[in-house]
């Protein structure tokens, strides 16, 4: 029994990480190629959420409320970092933090104003119900696996992009010296309007994909942008191999953290010790870990080349 315990959480804390990555992934390439400080990542996955619960909604179709909810997240995101984003980028980091942080307050704002403050539960179709036996005895639900395999496949075909496409190689000459890619004709502020709104639809596909996971509610996007941020520390910035890696160690640590770390202490101190210190201690784990791979890789696990 503690075995098929142990291996339903290491699935959940895959299930996290790929959701982490899918955030990581847009976050780093807007902050490792465009150097741009963007506190309010977390309201476009807020906003992809929304947005796919109104499409599904309104047509009736989960599949196609997806597909609107990602391309309504694409544009949301190009259209912030036109109006809002773009004449920042001469601006230091604290102006940009400042500025994002102004955003945040905005979304958070806005989707009280259309869909209330009252938290939202999407209802998925038939074929994404029930559960399969992993192991016997093993009982784990269709929609995690799914949400593994989605995220699983996007960071492939992102891997693929960034690296054997033509796009891709305008990214990271991008990253490398953007001054030189303008020069050579390329249109630098419409690639890093394509760049920023691709991030934005990972964001809302981890929001979406969030959404019959948890609940979807004002102001969500903020807890999670703080685990993103740790990921992307210990990844190390502007690495996408390294998002993926740290997004999967972070989920794993910080789910099996919870789930056995106060168990293991009942073993060492009290039980009512226990029950104060697990809960606190599971909650620092990944931070202790940033704060060790800091100290031993300070750029982080991967640095982007």
């Amino acid at each position: 029994m503690t075995f098929i315990l142990f291996f339903e959480q290491l699935l959940n804390g895959v299930q996290l990480g790929v959701t982490l990555f899918l955030m990581a992934a847009g976050l780093t390439l807007v902050l490792g190629i465009m150097n741009f400080v963007n506190l309010a990542h977390g309201s476009l996955y807020m906003v992809g959420a929304y947005l796919m619960v109104a499409a599904t909604q309104w047509t009736g179709s989960y599949p196609l409320g997806v597909a609107l909810g990602l391309a309504g997240t694409l544009l949301v995101g190009m259209a912030v970092e036109v109006a809002a984003l773009r004449p920042l980028y001469a601006r230091d980091h604290l102006d940009q933090v400042l500025a994002t942080f102004g955003l945040i307050l905005f979304f958070n704002e806005l989707v009280a104003i259309i869909w209330g403050r009252a938290s939202l539960y999407t209802s998925l179709p038939a074929w994404l119900q029930g559960h399969v036996e992993l192991l016997p005895g093993s009982i784990y639900p269709v929609y995690r696996l799914t949400v593994i395999g989605v995220g699983l496949f996007v960071a492939f075909v992102l891997w693929y992009v960034v690296t054997r496409t033509r796009l891709g190689m305008l990214i990271r000459a991008g990253a490398s010296n953007r001054t030189m890619v303008a020069a050579l004709g390329v249109n630098i502020r419409l690639l890093y309007t394509v760049v920023f709104g691709f991030g934005a639809a990972l964001a809302g596909l981890a929001g979406l994909m969030a959404g019959p996971i948890y609940s979807v509610q004002p102001g969500m996007g903020e807890l999670i942008l703080i685990q993103v941020f740790v990921v992307i520390v210990i990844g190390g910035i502007g690495s996408v191999r390294g998002a993926l890696v740290g997004a999967l160690i972070v989920g794993i640590v910080d789910t099996l953290g919870r789930a056995f770390l106060k168990p293991l202490l009942g073993h060492v101190i009290s039980p009512p010790a226990a029950e104060a210190a697990g809960p606190a201690l599971a909650s620092m784990l990944i931070y202790l870990l940033m704060a060790l791979v800091l100290a031993v890789k300070p750029a982080g696990l991967f640095t982007s080349r």
